[in-house]
């Protein structure tokens, strides 16, 4: 397996921005979040087991997941998101090793909310945070999805809390400033990521 970096950050604090923009350079995106969509489509034996717990009012009319109807049932409710993580994050594991196995780039980035709550930390040789004041989380996230404040909070706070994060980072990008900043930061990144990629070529 080649040279890894995770990419982690709260809500709305920019991740699928800098992810863009590492894409946009030939590297390919590991998703977490798209992993976690792969598990439940429908068919897959998860779905079914989500709407055997919840009953089947938390899918659509097309056999899909209600993904809004089941986030506002498992933030509100600890103990039925513990159950979900419990069947969901060892599907979404093998799902991710299954993309990074496939993944052509010179590295790799895998992209996860849950990176260092998870052992997903174990696959990636460098992790990188993706940082904003929890002020600009909760504006950009209301804003974004027309999710009500109170439930953004209630994510935010089922979420590792921004100074653990931010302790174990090995690179924290600031994403509170302006796009070209943004956009600076991630080309000197990608250039050192092709070197550390290249050593640990050389060395393995």
């Amino acid at each position: 397996m080649g040279w890894i970096v995770g990419v982690t950050g709260g809500i709305g604090s920019g991740k699928s921005a800098v992810t863009a923009r590492f894409e946009q350079r030939g590297i390919v995106v590991v998703d977490a979040d798209l992993a976690a969509r792969v598990v439940v489509e429908p068919g897959r034996p998860a779905l079914a087991q989500i709407a055997a717990h919840f009953g089947a009012d938390i899918l659509l009319a097309d056999g899909a997941l209600d993904r809004p109807a089941l986030r506002a049932r498992v933030f509100a409710e600890p103990a039925e998101r513990r159950w979900l993580e419990a069947l969901t994050h060892p599907l979404i594991g093998e799902e991710i090793l299954a993309q990074i196995a496939a993944a052509t780039s010179p590295y790799t980035i895998l992209s996860s909310p849950l990176l260092l709550e998870t052992s997903q930390r174990e696959l990636v040789h460098c992790v990188v945070v993706v940082d904003v004041p929890e002020s600009v989380q909760l504006a950009r996230t209301v804003n974004r999805d027309n999710n009500d404040e109170a439930q953004v909070k209630r994510i935010m706070a089922a979420q590792l809390a921004r100074d653990a994060r931010l302790e174990q980072a090995d690179i924290v990008i600031d994403n509170s400033g302006p796009i070209e900043v943004l956009d600076a930061r991630v080309e000197e990144l990608h250039r050192e990521f092709l070197q550390q990629a290249q050593a640990h070529r050389e060395q393995n």
